[in-house]
């Protein structure tokens, strides 16, 4: 049986750029099932070397679009760095698609990040027994270990995440195989610019339903990550993930219309940047 969230004392964690630099947008990351703020150390310190402030809350899927925003908005502070950019992972990417659609928000993003979107519709249940722990402390029976071993690797290839959330005491076991709260379920198509980044291998969300979701939103560009599982954010491609993310962001700050700043050429079919 899934164990209920904790939900951890400290409420958001924090990464500044380099002293003597400007910050160059804000980033408020909401994390998916089982995770909570701290899971995002290492985006979180690679995207503020870039010259973002990141912050990462400790929110939880059962939270409501106002609560999210009222968590955003004290997160952020009084006078945060433009552009503000909402980064959802799992539950976390549905939490944001719902708060940037509420057009009464106290804080309004100008534009998100969507990966390893949680499935909205029922789909073939994930091919494991997991019944989950409370942390890197509970039961040790063959049945658990195997049930940690098969979440290990749904949600990321990268043998230092792994070791890091096996470690974590506040990292939710079996929550990744449980249900996506009802309130999270219903479409919703906010009007900004969007990245959806998604695993090609992801086994918890198909890709093509993130092709759909990309299809559907306005101004959406859909990143697939080659062999990628379901933390896209902290699989084993993390590098290039946050590069892409970087260059996506830097785009946004030069035009909200996202008109390229470099395009490679490579024969007759250019990628642009």
């Amino acid at each position: 049986m899934t164990t209920a969230p904790t939900v951890p004392a400290a409420t958001v964690h924090s990464w500044q750029p380099p002293t003597g630099i400007l910050p160059r947008g804000t980033l408020l990351v909401l994390p998916g099932r089982g995770e909570h703020g701290g899971t995002y150390e290492r985006f979180g310190r690679r995207l503020a070397a870039d010259g973002y402030v990141v912050h990462a809350l400790d929110t939880v899927p059962e939270h409501t679009a106002g609560e999210v925003l009222t968590k955003v908005a004290a997160a952020a502070g009084e006078r945060p760095a433009a552009p503000i950019v909402l980064i959802g992972s799992d539950t976390g990417a549905l939490q944001a698609l719902h708060a940037a659609a509420d057009t009464e928000a106290p804080l309004a993003p100008a534009g998100l990040i969507l990966a390893g979107t949680a499935p909205t519709t029922d789909g073939p249940a994930p091919a494991t027994g997991a019944t989950g722990s409370t942390g890197a402390t509970g039961s040790t029976g063959d049945d658990q270990i195997t049930d940690w071993e098969a979440e290990l690797a749904a949600r990321t290839a990268c043998p230092t995440h792994r070791e890091k959330i096996t470690d974590d005491r506040e990292f939710v076991r079996g929550r990744l195989f449980g249900p996506v709260p009802a309130h999270l379920l219903p479409d919703t198509r906010p009007d900004l610019p969007a990245l959806v980044l998604h695993g090609e291998a992801d086994p918890i969300s198909p890709l093509e339903q993130a092709r759909g979701l990309a299809e559907r939103l306005p101004h959406a560009t859909l990143g697939v990550l080659h062999e990628g599982v379901h933390d896209v954010l902290n699989d084993a491609t993390h590098r290039t993930t946050a590069a892409t993310i970087v260059l996506w962001l830097e785009r946004l700050r030069a035009d909200r219309e996202m008109s390229p700043l470099l395009t490679l050429e490579t024969g007759a079919h250019p990628a642009h940047s």
